[in-house]
């Protein structure tokens, strides 16, 4: 027999083929970088469709629609490849968003990515403009054993140091431009915000945000967690959709200088709609039992079906514009979505929320009222005057909200749905036994 000469193996970078299921989780396969790159065609690889029902904790709903019966396609969108290369890591964190398809290429009927292009092309069709967004994340560090420091404090980024600039300097070399790395209320808690994109570069870049920020935090010992509670009484993290409309030849048109709010007709009727389909949303949204700890009245979160302008107290927000130096407020203008947090995928939020307000422009729905003030100091009355119903605050009475609205259920395929609370019913089951600071903990493990 002859002899072999071996030499320590290099690390063979590898390319990560990425979707994030219902349960807003980023699962898929590696391939490796150079058997990638060198593919002719599109190379793509197996899927199963009962992944579409696992669980937060790993396990597969049963009964789902599925068993182990079928296969499908993991189909890579070369657009969408975020690749950079962490100062720590042993190799770059190479991620590209993909569809679920069918073996033949047809868009599968439970792809989140599918769902929001469909949404997104609708859009288009109906109203002749492109729909634009971005999401504010909210996240806190956990293990980092960092000394107290001052909220928005300059003192808590810079005991940080380098965390945010390696963060910043990861995401921009995967090409996504960040607008802020900011310090927040919460103790260990930090946000980032990043220009506005087309709404599917939008949840993608959303998702990759995540993976490189838990990316760092894990190469320094920490624990980075987007989920929505840490701890019950600590600082909530959000996920806030900001989205505005551009017409057919770039011109800003979610924008009225007139109009209530300075909404324009189009602007108006999409806020009504989302607002009178809000909380059956929620389901789709915000969507674990830990979501509604965030969602309470006086926590700067989301409580009531509720148009507001700068009051983040609001679920749906009329964001402020900045005319100093002569600057455009139309291009500026944009409504923000507060009720959505990281357990949800960034597609489906976005998708549901693009669905929901074209239910209102169809309906040409007329302006909602703008509400100021405190809705638990109002009597039932006022509050149904002025449209304010109270969100669901479980999870239990999301899933009720969601199925008693047959508009909301219509958007997804029977089998969809059936996947959605099938799995979402499943995690109920799963978490049971568990409250307070060790749910949330639970989530925090897996957020």
């Amino acid at each position: 027999m002859s002899k072999v000469e071996l030499k320590p193996a290099v690390a063979e970078p590898l390319v990560n083929l990425v979707v994030v299921d219902y349960a807003g989780i980023a699962r898929g396969r590696g391939v490796p970088r150079r058997a990638f790159d060198e593919s002719h065609g599109i190379k793509t690889c197996g899927w199963v469709p009962a992944n579409m029902s696992l669980t937060t904790f790993d396990i597969i709903a049963d009964p789902n629609p599925w068993g182990s019966r079928g296969d499908l396609r993991l189909v890579p969108d070369n657009r969408a490849r975020y690749a950079c290369w962490p100062s720590q890591a042993a190799t770059p964190l190479d991620i590209v968003m993909c569809d679920i398809t069918e073996l033949d290429g047809a868009p599968w009927i439970c792809c989140p990515r599918n769902f929001l292009k469909s949404a997104l092309a609708d859009f288009k069709a109906e109203t002749g403009c492109d729909f634009i967004a971005t999401f504010e994340q909210e996240f806190k560090v956990l293990g980092a054993e960092w000394e107290a420091a001052s909220s928005f404090g300059l003192s808590a980024l810079r005991r940080a140091d380098p965390f945010g600039s390696e963060v910043v300097a990861a995401l921009e070399q995967a090409g996504i431009p960040i607008e802020m790395f900011v310090a927040e209320y919460g103790r260990d808690q930090f946000e980032l915000t990043t220009p506005p994109s087309e709404g599917v570069a939008a949840a993608d870049r959303a998702v990759v945000i995540r993976e490189v920020v838990r990316e760092i935090a894990r190469h320094k010992g920490w624990r980075a967690s987007f989920v929505p509670k840490a701890e019950v009484a600590g600082v909530g993290n959000g996920v806030h959709v900001h989205f505005s409309f551009v017409g057919p030849k770039g011109e800003p048109a979610a924008y009225d200088a007139n109009g209530l709010g300075r909404m324009s007709a189009l602007a108006a009727s999409f806020a009504a709609g989302v607002l009178r389909h809000l909380p059956a949303l929620i389901a789709l949204t915000a969507a674990s039992p830990v979501s509604g700890l965030r969602l309470k009245p006086h926590n700067w979160s989301s409580s009531y079906t509720w148009l507001g302008e700068k009051d983040r107290e609001a679920t749906l927000r009329i964001c402020p514009t900045v005319t100093m130096g002569g600057k455009d407020p139309a291009k500026q203008y944009n409504l923000e979505f507060r009720a959505a947090d990281a357990t949800a995928s960034p597609h489906l939020v976005l998708g549901v929320l693009i669905r929901a307000g074209l239910e209102g422009i169809r309906a040409r729905l007329p302006a909602p009222p703008i509400f100021s003030g405190d809705p638990d100091a109002l009597a039932p009355s006022e509050r149904e005057n002025a449209g304010l119903r109270r969100l669901p605050d479980t999870l239990e009475g999301a899933l009720e909200c969601l199925a008693a609205d047959h508009v909301v259920r219509g958007w997804f395929a029977a089998e969809a749905l059936e996947t959605y609370t099938g799995m979402k019913r499943m995690e109920l089951k799963l978490a049971e036994g568990l409250s307070g600071d060790a749910l949330c903990q639970r989530y925090a493990g897996v957020y």
